[in-house]
């Protein structure tokens, strides 16, 4: 029996899952999903494996809160040293500030935690960067970040603070007496309580005489949310020394913060509490992300039965405008009285067959320019047929999917491209027009080669003879009325048993069988490149079938996991 993953490994193979979640098509819940399958890459990179690989790394505590709050000023404050910027304009654009003690500068310096991060050290980092400093005001054993604004009006800048408090062990969360209600803050503080995240709120820049009044509205707002373990530490509204609050003031968080770090017991747990919070959290937050999937694999499927519909309701007409007589009217039906005779052949209908036959064979045989101006006008009518299919059938792809989930972004401005044909549609369509007439034509040769056959067959000639063959394709007399059937129906009949008397009977209606598959197989070749148009967008955003169950299927190891590793 194979053994289960270990809790690195399953962990790994959850995120590598997440990571490549399908996510191609613009539906409903994709840009909310691909938000989530972000963070939870990020979270699982940053924090959770480098944790799981080594437990008794530093703890990491992220400062984070709204703009202004004083959370530079606050860490500058406990360390009693300018480490750190305050943003005097706001907003600010600057890479977050990593403090740890010198003895654990090899902890912070490689890519084991944030490996996304660029180290920087001796001044300010840029875009992408972490600024790496040391400093004997902090323990061994405890690191400090200086996160971005969480409600920054620059998004970069919430994407990296939302990135970082999902890296930390311990929330710092700076808040102040005028704005610890405000929704972003709270929007945050939530997701600490739904991944049981360890948490210390500062409340900040609280007037001397409303601070029992604040403080105490806000630990009842922190219980009603969950969160009454949180440890809640306030900070009056001082005048600054230096840069630096008033030591009595940062003094209470300083203590508890080097009580963390000189306790290693008491550490663990804080550890224990966030890491199995961030595991536990991770089902909730994947199952998102799989349904996310099931919906884009719902779209895919109705974008894709669209272009078959239209494709084949093009087909359809193809098929049924070459068997119902539509295509013998016109031009074709003018070549076609002009390649028989039509006053002669009118007149050989009302009884004198013999001369009827005669005038056939005439025509076949004499007259090779009626025969060829017959094909030409097939060649163009059948041609006029497929581009007109095939365009009604890209024009009724384009408006589905401009009605579908995910249609109009997929189409994305090529609208005018693809709702006609292909730029190279009508060359294709008449080479395979012209290579279909020669397969009819060798058809009609390759059955004259017999020695019984092929002296007749020589005597009419072979294009005259093709020619009736391809007529005899769309002589169903569905589609025409009147002289049309007498014309183009009753002379095919007529034509047919002449070419019945050279091959036999059995022959032609196998001829006329094989020219028509043929032809049906080229039509449905060229709409089914048409299609290929629409596919091949999908396709490249298509998810696999089997998507949804692969991330289940990594979730369910990782619960495995998590269980054998109890």
């Amino acid at each position: 029996m194979t053994s289960p993953a270990t809790l690195p490994d399953a962990l790994q193979a959850l995120r590598d899952e997440v990571a490549a979640a399908p996510l191609g098509l613009a539906t409903l819940g994709r840009d909310a999903a691909a938000r989530t399958a972000a963070e939870v890459v990020h979270q699982v990179d940053d924090y959770l494996l480098p944790r799981l690989r080594d437990l008794d790394a530093p703890l990491l505590a992220v400062v984070g809160g709204s703009t202004g709050a004083g959370k530079s000023t606050l860490v500058n404050s406990l360390l009693r040293a300018h480490v750190t910027t305050p943003g005097v304009l706001r907003p600010t654009t600057r890479a977050p500030v990593l403090v740890c003690a010198p003895a654990d500068r090899a902890a912070f310096a490689g890519d084991r935690v944030l490996p996304g991060l660029t180290r920087t050290t001796g001044g300010q980092a840029g875009p992408g960067g972490l600024q790496l400093v040391t400093h004997d005001g902090l323990p061994a054993g405890l690191a400090l970040i200086d996160a971005p604004d969480v409600d920054s009006v620059v998004e970069a800048n919430r994407d990296l603070a939302g990135q970082l408090l999902a890296a930390a062990d311990l929330w710092v969360f700076v808040t102040t007496a005028a704005r610890y209600a405000d929704a972003v803050p709270w929007d945050l503080l939530r997701t600490a309580q739904e991944r049981g995240t360890a948490l210390a709120v500062v409340l900040d820049r609280v007037p001397p005489e409303a601070v029992r009044e604040v403080a105490a509205d806000l630990a009842a707002m922190l219980r009603s949310g969950g969160l009454g373990g949180a440890h809640l530490f306030v900070v009056e509204e001082r005048p600054l020394h230096d840069g630096f609050l008033p030591d009595d003031q940062a003094g209470p968080l300083r203590s508890w913060l080097h009580a963390l770090a000189a306790d290693q017991e008491q550490r663990a747990a804080v550890v224990r509490q966030t890491l199995a919070g961030a595991l536990g959290s991770l089902d909730d937050r994947v199952a998102s992300v799989v349904a996310a999937v099931e919906e884009q694999v719902t779209a895919a499927d109705a974008l894709d039965a669209a272009a078959d519909a239209a494709y084949a309701r093009a087909r359809a007409e193809v098929g049924e405008a070459v068997g119902n007589g539509t295509l013998l009217r016109g031009e074709v039906l003018a070549r076609w009285q002009e390649f028989v005779g039509t006053g002669e052949w009118m007149r050989s209908l009302q009884g004198q067959v013999g001369r009827l036959r005669d005038r056939v064979t005439a025509a076949l045989t004499g007259r090779p320019t009626p025969a060829a101006d017959l094909q030409g006008a097939l060649e163009s009518g059948v041609e006029v047929l497929l581009r007109a299919e095939a365009d009604r059938a890209a024009e009724a792809t384009v408006t589905s999917w401009r009605a579908l989930p995910g249609g109009i972004a997929l189409l994305a401005g090529r609208e005018e491209e693809l709702e006609g044909v292909s730029p190279g549609f009508t060359g294709v369509a008449s080479d395979e027009v012209r290579d279909w007439q020669g397969y009819v034509l060798e058809l009609v040769r390759d059955e004259g080669a017999g020695k019984r056959s092929r002296a007749r067959l020589m005597s009419w000639g072979v294009n005259g003879a093709g020619a009736v063959v391809m007529v005899a394709v769309f002589a169903s007399t569905a589609g025409l009325t009147g002289a049309e059937v007498a014309i183009a129906g009753g002379t095919t009949a007529i034509g047919q048993r002449v070419l019945e008397a050279v091959f036999g009977d059995a022959a032609v209606r196998e001829l006329a069988a094989r020219a028509r598959a043929d032809l049906d197989a080229r039509a449905d070749r060229l709409l089914g490149m048409e299609q290929d148009r629409f596919d091949e967008l999908l396709d490249e955003v298509a998810p696999a079938p089997d998507a949804a169950e692969r991330l289940r299927a990594a979730v369910a190891g990782l619960d495995v996991a998590r269980g054998a590793r109890a």
